[in-house]
């Protein structure tokens, strides 16, 4: 059976705005300091700051203490190149999958077969910060665990001193860099689990425009890596 998407709101902030012109914006030569600033022009013009109950400048005092925690520009890494993103300014929303609007490929916006009561029941399964906002440093969007378990990738990922992506970070993840969620080099977040079954959240594209969904653990995909960060 077909698996049906999610409706949100018609005045839910992310459905309202349009594409944000700093999402499209990304320097690989910008400063720590500039793409932590394009990353917050892109979720003030997503309308991110009403979803956390607050404005433009309710959601700069909130980040302005993160700037102290910015890795320095060209910090080593070991991730490839090609799946390397130093830095994601996440928000902690009260209902995750209000930032699925948000989601963009081109000028489409991004859909959900998670409904916001299941989505609940996905919770984190790594040492995320408990704060409204915070800083992932080295992410790597997994291609290299391309046909892959996510059983298999989650335990190679903490051998490494890593940790995985969980859903408020993928969706953060993707909301900023839309240009790293690719045909063919999606990804699973495997840092959130309902502890309940076997289901594993990812983002992947479908129909030409984002979405989240789940994949089982152990069924390994051509198509869905898995992602992480640093600890």
């Amino acid at each position: 059976m077909p698996q049906q998407t999610v409706t949100h709101p018609a005045d839910l902030p992310t459905v309202v705005a349009g594409p944000s012109a700093a999402q499209a914006a990304f320097d690989p030569a910008a400063t720590p300091e500039e793409e932590l600033e394009r990353q917050l022009r892109a979720y003030v013009e997503l309308g991110f700051p009403a979803l956390l109950g607050t404005d433009e400048a309710g959601l700069r005092a909130l980040v302005e203490p993160l700037r102290a925690e910015l890795p320095p520009a060209g910090a080593p890494t070991s991730v490839p190149p090609g799946d390397h993103v130093f830095l994601v300014l996440v928000l902690a929303l009260e209902r995750p999958g209000d930032a699925v609007p948000a989601l963009r490929l081109g000028r489409r916006s991004g859909v959900s077969v998670i409904d916001d009561d299941e989505l609940a029941t996905y919770r984190p399964v790594v040492d995320a910060p408990d704060r409204s906002a915070y800083l992932l440093r080295d992410v790597d969007t997994g291609s290299r665990f391309l046909s892959v378990t996510p059983e298999d990738a989650v335990a190679e990922i903490r051998a490494e001193g890593r940790r995985p992506l969980t859903v408020a970070e993928g969706l953060a993840l993707v909301v900023l860099r839309p240009d790293m969620l690719r045909p063919g080099r999606c990804f699973s977040l495997a840092g959130s689990r309902t502890g309940t079954n076997q289901r594993v959240p990812a983002v992947w594209i479908s129909e030409r425009r984002p979405k989240l969904g789940w994949c089982w653990d152990r069924n390994p995909h051509t198509w869905l890596g898995t992602a992480s960060a640093a600890l």
